[in-house]
C-alpha cells in the first residue's frame, strides 16, 4: 500500500524561503518541532500514514534513505530550519517542545535520537523547560534505552497500546504482547520519563467489554496522559479492503460513541480531565503541549519524508519518500515539495475547526455573525455548555461526539440543530 497522496499546493522554493508575511505576530506564536521517523517493523492493516518497512524501501540508494543513515540526514534539514527562520527575520524562539513520531522513532537507536535533539538545540534553541516526547511501540524500548533517551534531554514517551486484548491487537496486526505495557511504563518511570498511552477503540470484533478491559489496563498503569482514538478505516489500506471483501465488519458509529463515553466517564472517575476531544491528561501539566501548538496555531517545522510544516500561515510539506528526501538533503535543497499560504477566511476556519476541540474552548468573538448566532441553538440541543455561552464554545460530552457537526454549524454551513440534536443542511448546501 502506497501512503496517501501529499496535497498539490503550489511549488515550494529550493531554498525553503519564507516571505514576509509570516513575521505578523510571530512574538506571539510558539515554535514546536516534529520529527518524522518513517520506518516500523511492520505495517498495520490499518496504517495510512507515511512510514516504510525495510523490505518496502529495498536496498537503500541514498545515505538517510534508511534507518542507518536517517538520523544524519535529518540533522541537515533541521540546519536548513535555523537558516531559514533566522534569514526571514524572526524573532529568537527557542523550540519550546520536540516531538518525534513515526513510524517508529524507536527504531532508531537511542543515539540517534539524541543526537536529533542536539541539532534542534544547536540550530533552532531548546527552551530550558520544553516537552521532548517520543512515540514508542512497547516492543521497541528497553530499560538501557529509556535512560539514554532521558539522560539525553527527553521528557515524555508515548507508548502506543492500542488495546489489552490479544484479538483485538491481532485485527489492528499489532505485534506486541499486551503483558508488556505495563512493563515498559515502569522502566520509562525509573528513568525519569513522564507516560502517556494511546488506545483506538472501534476495532472490528471489539465488544464494549473488551473495550473496558483495556481501559481498566491503562488507568491501572496510572500514566500521566492518555489518548483515546476512534478508528478510521482509511481508502487504500489493507483494511479498508478487508471491510470492502466482507472479511471484517464496517465500522459502527454507534458502537464507537458509545466507547468513548465509557472511556470519558472511566477517566473522570480516575481524576483524570479531557483537555482536547480525544486527550486526557492526569492534570493541566501533563497534557501535551507540543498538540495543544497544532490546536493553538503556533508555528511548527515537520523534518523528515512527508513531514507538513507551518509558520505564520504558510504551510509546506516535504516529499514523501526517504530516497526522494535523501537526494534532496544530499543535494543541498529543501525537501519542501509544495506550499501554501493561507488567507485570512482559510486561517479563521482553521481556528474555528482547531480551537473548538479544546477545552478552554473558543472565543465567541472569533465567529463570525452566522456563528455567534448559532451558539443558543448548540447550547439547547446540549452540544455547547451553557455555563461556558456565550462568550465562549465549549462542548459538551454529546458536542465532542459531533464536534464536526459544530464545525460546520458554527462556520455557517449548515444550520443549528433543533432541541433534540437534529441538524438539517441548509438549502443549497
Amino acid at each position: 500500500m502506497s501512503p496517501p497522496a501529499l496535497p498539490d499546493g503550489d511549488p515550494a522554493p529550493t531554498d525553503g524561503a519564507l516571505p514576509s508575511s509570516v513575521l505578523e505576530g510571530a512574538g506571539d506564536r510558539r515554535l514546536g518541532v516534529y520529527v518524522h521517523v518513517p520506518f516500523c517493523r511492520v505495517r498495520c492493516g490499518y496504517c495510512d500514514f507515511n512510514t516504510y518497512t525495510a523490505l518496502e524501501l529495498g536496498p537503500p540508494s541514498l545515505p538517510g534513505a534508511s534507518q542507518a543513515g536517517y538520523a544524519d540526514a535529518a540533522a541537515h534539514e533541521i540546519a536548513l530550519a535555523g537558516r531559514v527562520l533566522d534569514e526571514a527575520g524572526l524573532p529568537e524562539r527557542p523550540a519550546s517542545t520536540v516531538f518525534f513520531g513515526g513510524g517508529t522513532p524507536t527504531l532508531l537507536p537511542a543515539a540517534d535520537l539524541v543526537s536529533l535533539l542536539g541539532a534542534v538545540r544547536v540550530h533552532l534553541g531548546l527552551a530550558p523547560d520544553a516537552e521532548v516526547t517520543t512515540e514508542a511501540n512497547p516492543d521497541s524500548v528497553t530499560p538501557e534505552s529509556l535512560a539514554e533517551l532521558a539522560a539525553g534531554g527527553f521528557t515524555r514517551v508515548s507508548f502506543g497500546m492500542q488495546s489489552a486484548v490479544p484479538h483485538v491487537l491481532a485485527t489492528l496486526e499489532r505485534t506486541h504482547d499486551p503483558a508488556r505495557v505495563p512493563q515498559v511504563v515502569a522502566w520509562a518511570r525509573d528513568a525519569g520519563l513522564a507516560v502517556s498511552l494511546d488506545l483506538i477503540y472501534g476495532t472490528p470484533g471489539e465488544s464494549l467489554a473488551d473495550w473496558r478491559a483495556s481501559f481498566e489496563a491503562a488507568l491501572a498503569c496510572e500514566p500521566d496522559h492518555v489518548s483515546a482514538y476512534a478508528l478510521v478505516v482509511e481508502e487504500g489500506t489493507k483494511m479498508d479492503r478487508q471491510v470492502r471483501r466482507g472479511q471484517i465488519p464496517a465500522l459502527d458509529p454507534d458502537d464507537e460513541a458509545a466507547k468513548y463515553e465509557l472511556a470519558d466517564e472511566m477517566l473522570a472517575a480516575a481524576g483524570y480531565q479531557w483537555y482536547e476531544v480525544s486527550n486526557w491528561a492526569r492534570t493541566p501539566a501533563d497534557a501535551c503541549r507540543h498538540n495543544i501548538g497544532y490546536w493553538r496555531g503556533d508555528d511548527w517545522w515537520g523534518v523528515g519524508p512527508g513531514a507538513h510544516s507551518h509558520v505564520g500561515g504558510v504551510r509546506w510539506w516535504n516529499v514523501k519518500h526517504p530516497a526522494a528526501y535523501a537526494a534532496r538533503i544530499a543535494a543541498g535543497s529543501s525537501p519542501a515539495q509544495g506550499r501554501e499560504v493561507l488567507d485570512d477566511d482559510s486561517r479563521a476556519v482553521e481556528d474555528v475547526l482547531l480551537r473548538v476541540r479544546l477545552a478552554e474552548g473558543l472565543a465567541a468573538e472569533r465567529l463570525g455573525e452566522a456563528g455567534r448566532a448559532a451558539v443558543p441553538a448548540l447550547v439547547a440541543a446540549g452540544w455547547v455548555d451553557a455555563e461556558a455561552a456565550p462568550h465562549r464554545v465549549v462542548l459538551t460530552r454529546r458536542g465532542r461526539l459531533l464536534a464536526d457537526a459544530v464545525v460546520r454549524v458554527l462556520l455557517g454551513w449548515e444550520q443549528a440543530p433543533a432541541p433534540d440534536g437534529v441538524v438539517t443542511s441548509p438549502s443549497g448546501w
